[in-house]
């Protein structure tokens, strides 16, 4: 009988470690999945959960076109955010919002999330879901202030994007706006898929909770106050999920006021995985509106020089990097979907080799999202409107100026190209 249960103890152990291998790990300063090295080209595909349900926006039909579209491409790693929040109606913002109010939730919007990571299971693919967003395309930063008495948030596109980030500066020490972000984040890991019965944090088809996308302080005197919120929300996923990844979402040195030690001690945080950079060569001023082939050199240069410096600081952490967010407009600086993408494409290739050339070496430099997946999507107009398709590019911003559409043949070889590079890698 004790022989028995000695083998039944390790055959408990054994299943354990099989169902932990699945999650997607860090080892030696590298990610691991199902025990072999993890590198990626990946892409941000934000709207995943709304297209996932069956109310306004949602169109499952199409979600499975284009998962099945990007796994063919051998992409299967998705940037996605998790809900917007607030009010409907108001332009230049995601909607339908997932968080209506704090605390109230529409629940169309939950079952698309749970869909979309049953798809992706499927799939083998898996998410990094950003639970915030400094910026007010999807509520975040400014819905938070709102609620904690701190008055209406500037809207960038009626006041100017200064009226906005001096509105929330507010945000990194606002005690309320921060408890009422935590009781969201409470929520959403505690929740089980009604469609697999997994538990959100028992579910390997989620590599990484993210604390919001693109967080920042938005002035230097709110910098400790703003580490400070970084460490409280992190210490905070991680009592309440012990298998999945935890990373900030931040751009980087860009996203803490050019202060390398701020980006290097946020990222230190033992319950922060991995770090992660953005990179945006046209929104920087390294491409121009009318030279964005001729400033393609000067752009990588820039890169390269903004990745390396990243990289130091991951060497001394001893964590991966990632580089989730980067885009090169299309050619002529044009919206349409029959516009060429040659510049583009020039700045994809070398942010592809630079993850793998890093990767050969056996570097930190560990994956990379493109900015976005359009897919199948057909724009309708400029500026996006209810009841148009959703494409990579969210409401604030011109419908198809870095999006990744299914007809784009030429960036779409090179993706392929670079995912079968990596692949050798494996």
């Amino acid at each position: 009988m004790k022989r028995f249960c000695i083998n039944i103890l390790l055959m408990a152990i054994a299943t354990v470690g099989m169902a932990q291998s699945q999650f997607v790990k860090v080892q030696d300063g590298k990610f691991v999945r199902n025990g072999k090295p993890y590198y990626y080209v990946g892409t941000n595909f934000w709207y995943g959960a709304i297209l996932g349900s069956e109310g306004q926006g949602g169109n499952r039909e199409r979600l499975c076109k284009e998962l099945d579209a990007l796994k063919k491409t051998g992409i299967d790693n998705l940037r996605i955010l998790v809900g917007s929040d607030g009010e409907r109606g108001v332009t230049t913002k995601v909607e339908p919002t997932l968080q209506e109010a704090p605390g109230v939730y529409n629940d169309t919007i939950l079952a698309g999330l749970d869909y979309l990571l049953m798809e992706m299971g499927k799939r083998d693919m898996v998410a990094v879901l950003y639970l915030n967003n400094s910026w007010e395309w999807s509520g975040g930063y400014g819905f938070y202030l709102e609620h904690a008495g701190e008055g209406k948030a500037p809207r960038p596109n009626e006041a100017g994007y200064s009226a906005y980030m001096n509105f929330v500066t507010k945000f990194a020490s606002n005690q309320l706006a921060h408890q009422l972000f935590y009781d969201y984040v409470r929520f959403i890991l505690s929740r089980t898929n009604r469609y697999t019965g997994k538990r959100y944090c028992d579910d390997p088809a989620i590599m990484s909770w993210q604390i919001g996308n693109e967080p920042r302080a938005f002035s230097k005197e709110q910098l400790p106050e703003f580490e400070k919120w970084l460490a409280e929300a992190s210490a905070l996923i991680r009592s309440l999920d012990a298998n999945h990844l935890i990373s900030i979402g931040s751009e980087g040195s860009w996203g803490c006021e050019n202060d390398n030690d701020c980006y290097e001690r946020i990222c230190a945080d033992k319950n922060i995985d991995y770090c992660n950079i953005h990179l945006w060569p046209y929104n920087w001023s390294w491409a121009r509106k009318d030279h964005l082939i001729e400033d393609l050199g000067k752009a990588c240069e820039n890169t390269k020089d903004y990745i390396d410096r990243h990289l130091a600081i991951c060497d001394r952490l001893q964590k991966p990097l990632v580089m989730e967010e980067f885009g090169y407009p299309r050619d002529g600086f044009s919206f349409s979907p029959k516009s060429t993408t040659k510049g583009r494409d020039g700045y994809y290739k070398y942010v592809f080799s630079l993850v793998a050339d890093n990767a050969e070496q056996g570097g930190k430099f560990a994956g990379c999202n493109f900015w976005g997946w359009g897919g199948f999507a057909k724009p309708q107009h400029e500026q996006w409107q209810v009841g148009d398709d959703y494409t990579g590019d969210p409401a604030q911003e011109a419908q198809g100026l870095n999006s990744v559409f299914s007809t784009d043949k030429s960036t779409l070889k090179v993706v392929k190209k670079q995912v079968k590079r990596m692949s050798n890698l494996k």
